[in-house]
């Protein structure tokens, strides 16, 4: 095709850029995140006293997540060719839409659970463009000695907007209703859309990478599949990720229900434990920003998983009792941060940043087309098999009874503990395989690769 797209540098003006740019960025999307935390809570609390199925909670995670998963080559090439910052604003606005439709659903009283499927595939397909945009973003931002302590603070974002969400949400559900969190919602992420017009991203400069990555967009779209192909360190490190996470979500999708199931309902007692969680996930954050993560970046990925396995999967499936739940997710979520971090600092020094929105959507294709899969069989096992054998006199009961307990919520803690030992497995597994273990020593660092082209250089698609 002939036709010409121009990267226009974004005038700076008094915009922020740098850190400080990034560090206001970073507090919009903390008021983003508690808002929709909040909204997330509430809305499994409702549709699981609608209709006290696995499944349906399963389904919504599933039309939330799968548009995210298979936009996501389309949404980074999109990213690689137009401005990120007003992506990143467009993504955000329109994936905030479908809340306030379920709030006028709600307060007519005309709210089902299928418009949550609805409403969940809308807000995924633009949430597909915000992860491309936002990492790609951070890269043209800040220092590549500083990557390590940013994914800290994203994560410290992530984590301290929900300590409080799950609380907040219950007793604003008892004391107001749903329509107030959907309100703090539309507030909180019209805020984020805010903040965006405060700061400046630079454009990147071609590279030979982007270069090679030229042409339609199509073209463009398959690209970040080449790119990572074509370097085993790459793709083998996502395999990884994929198979943590189709463990890693097939427990994680029943914790919930059932700490629900194992409570009577009581949703105070739930979002203490989710609170608990998103302390260990605040103070393993801190750390990743302070410290930057471990020298060797693919230990904190590998043991890092081992150790959320290790906690998240067996202390959770093991354990009878609020006190040891609270402490499971704390230690295993304490990890989560350094895990995302040590990963997300290799990407950004390894890969151009003129083509990272191709590449990082392709990455997350490839990591998480996993947890869909593993999302619909959760719900189907917990309601047909692992529930209904661990009840009293079911068939699994006599095996794992000693283990788990029987009644309700103990098949969904099996879930939990088989998840787990497959997610210890696969992080010690990862050893075996040298494209993996010294992937930091086998890929090159982006900037020893000089650019091409400087940012003012037009694209032929």
């Amino acid at each position: 095709m002939g036709d010409v797209l121009e990267q226009k540098p974004e005038a700076a003006g008094t915009r922020l850029t740098g850190m400080i740019g990034f560090t206001v960025i970073w507090i919009g999307q903390m008021f983003s995140l508690l808002g929709t935390s909040m909204t997330a809570f509430a809305i499994t609390i409702w549709a699981w006293e609608v209709t006290q199925e696995v499944t349906v909670l399963t389904l919504i995670g599933v039309f939330s997540f799968a548009p995210t998963i298979l936009m996501s080559p389309i949404a980074g090439a999109l990213v690689d060719r137009y401005n990120r910052k007003k992506i990143m604003m467009t993504a955000d606005f329109a994936a905030g839409l479908p809340t306030i439709a379920i709030l006028l659903l709600y307060v007519t009283g005309n709210l089902q659970v299928w418009h949550l499927f609805i409403a969940g595939a809308i807000a995924g397909t633009f949430q597909a463009f915000h992860f491309p945009a936002y990492s790609a973003a951070v890269t043209m931002m800040v220092k590549k000695e500083q990557y390590g302590r940013a994914s800290g603070m994203l994560s410290i974002a992530q984590f301290a907007s929900t300590i409080f969400a799950p609380i907040v949400a219950a007793l604003l559900l008892t004391m107001i209703g749903l329509e107030a969190i959907l309100i703090i919602d539309i507030v909180s992420f019209t805020t984020a859309v805010l903040m965006l017009l405060l700061i400046h991203i630079p454009q990147p400069p071609i590279s030979e990478a982007g270069r090679k990555g030229m042409g339609s967009i199509w073209r463009q779209s398959i690209y970040g599949f080449r790119y990572i192909y074509e370097r085993p360190s790459l793709l083998g490190l996502q395999l990884v990720f994929f198979c943590i996470n189709l463990f890693g979500s097939f427990g994680n999708t029943v914790v919930t229900p059932m700490i629900l199931a194992r409570t009577e309902n009581n949703s105070i007692i739930l979002g203490s434990v989710m609170s608990a969680g998103s302390v260990g996930g605040l103070v393993g954050a801190g750390v990743l920003a302070l410290w930057g993560g471990p020298k060797r970046k693919v230990h904190g990925i590998l043991i890092g998983m081992v150790l959320v396995s290790l906690f998240g999967g067996l202390l959770i499936g093991l354990g009878r009792a609020p006190y040891v739940w609270a402490l499971g997710l704390f230690l295993s979520i304490f990890f989560i941060p350094i895990v995302n971090g040590s990963n997300q600092a290799i990407w950004q020094a390894k890969v151009a940043p003129d083509v990272q929105g191709r590449v990082f959507a392709t990455r997350l294709l490839i990591a998480q087309t996993s947890v869909p899969i593993a999302m619909l069989l959760a719900g189907p096992f917990a309601d047909r098999v692992f529930e209904p054998g661990m009840m009293a006199g079911g068939n699994l009961e006599p095996l794992f009874g000693g283990l788990v307990g029987s009644g309700p919520g103990a098949g969904m803690a099996l879930m939990l503990l088989i998840a787990g030992v497959l997610g210890i497995l696969v992080g010690l597994g990862a050893y075996a395989f040298r494209a993996v273990r010294n992937a930091e020593d086998i890929l090159i660092d982006h900037d020893a690769e000089p650019s091409t082209e400087n940012e003012n250089q037009p694209i032929t698609k």
